[in-house]
Parts: structure tokens; sequence; C-alpha cells
């Protein structure tokens, strides 16, 4: 091999892929096959990711928001960003409590499914050469953070939100979680009480139940 060849090889990008979908992975390697972009993992999981694969020679990962294994976004970004790998999410990027979790847990930028794979390629470039990616999705996500502060939910609170907003009647959610109905009540009085603390009405069940999707504690689909 000429100099020239060896040259090419040392610059050329190493990335690695995880998504749940075998065909996007698939898909993606083809991709980067032809733009000269080197595989150096294709997986369906952070956890196989970080437990088979050595990423100090891998420049970035292309990372989907929602796999099938349940595990955080945010948790997935950290322990991928904490190995100084940067993060690109590829995903149908449509659940903005998600996107924000993933940017404020560290991930370089936002690239929805539904671009091109040539502004895919691009942000992939950017994120390899250091260069602060503000497209529209990672940049509209920023923006959105804080028109939605926290609003400090105890993981009981999140618990009786959770059951309440997605359709039951007070009497039912404390049935199910074995507590009084006056505790149900006073749980549902601290829930509206903290959003309205950060500027978030929620005096109505259909403002709690949107609260609850904006804040990831249901699914966003139930709207």
């Amino acid at each position: 091999m000429n100099q020239a060849n060896l040259l090419a090889d040392e610059n050329r990008l190493c990335v690695a892929i995880v998504d749940d979908h075998d065909a996007i992975r698939m898909g993606l390697q083809a991709n980067c096959a032809q733009k000269n972009i080197e595989v150096c993992a294709s997986v369906a999981s952070v956890r196989i990711l970080l437990e088979t694969n050595d990423l100090s020679c891998c420049d970035l990962v292309i990372l989907d928001l929602s796999l099938a294994d349940g595990s955080l976004v945010e948790d997935n970004v950290r322990q991928i960003v904490a190995t100084g790998t940067p993060v690109v999410i590829y995903s149908i990027a449509d659940k903005q409590a998600l996107i924000r979790a993933a940017l404020r847990a560290g991930a370089a930028a936002i690239v929805p499914k539904s671009q091109s794979i040539d502004e895919l390629f691009q942000t992939i470039q950017h994120v390899a050469d250091g260069v602060v990616v503000n497209n529209l999705q990672t940049t509209a996500a920023i923006d959105a953070d804080d028109e939605f502060k926290v609003a400090n939910l105890s993981p009981r609170e999140r618990e009786v939100l959770s059951l309440y907003a997605s359709g039951l009647a007070l009497k039912q959610v404390a049935t199910a979680l074995d507590i009084k109905l006056s505790t149900a009540k006073e749980h549902i009085d601290r829930v509206r009480s903290k959003y309205s603390g950060v500027g978030r009405v929620a005096s109505t069940k259909t403002d709690l139940l949107l609260r609850a999707m904006e804040d990831g504690i249901i699914d966003e689909g139930l709207l």
C-alpha cells in the first residue's frame, strides 16, 4: 500500500451503530461503505456495544432514541459519552421529552430519520471534526427546554400522575397502589402545585396528561 493510501486509511472515520431494527442497521452500514466510513460495531443495545467493543478507536456512535431493551436514552448517552465518544441521535425524533433528555445527557446532535441520508452524514462529519451542530431539531429542543422547567416530582407522585393522567379515577389509582383515596388526592394536589410553581399550569386532568407527556412520564402516543 502506498503512502497516500495509508494516510487515507488513517483519516477514515470509524462509527458504531446502535439501533434495534436490523433493517436500519443494515441500511446505515451500506451507506457508510459508500461514504468510505468504517463501521466498528453494529448492535441492538448500548449494553452490548460497551460489553463487546473498545470505543477508543471509534469516532462517534449513531444511536436511536428508543431501544427495545427498555433502556433510557439519557443513560445510554451518558454511558457512551463517558468513554470519550460523541453521540449522534438518529431517530424518528417525534418525542420532545426524549430529545431534550438526550441533549441534556450530552448528545452532540439530533438527526430525524425523515431527513436525507446526506444530512445525516454531513452531521456525522461535523461532529467528528468537533464542529458544534445547530440543526433545526437540536436548536428547537434546546430553545424549548427553558419552557419545560422540571417540576421535581417524587417517584410516588410520578406513579400517581401516570395512572391518573392515563384515565383512571382517583379511587382506582388508590386501589391500584394500595393507598387511601385521600392520599392519592394529596399526591395529585402536590403535582398540580409543583407544576404551577414552575409556570406550567395543570389545573385540569387534560393539563396533567399533557405535562406527563412532556416530561416523558407517559407515552406521547396517547395524544
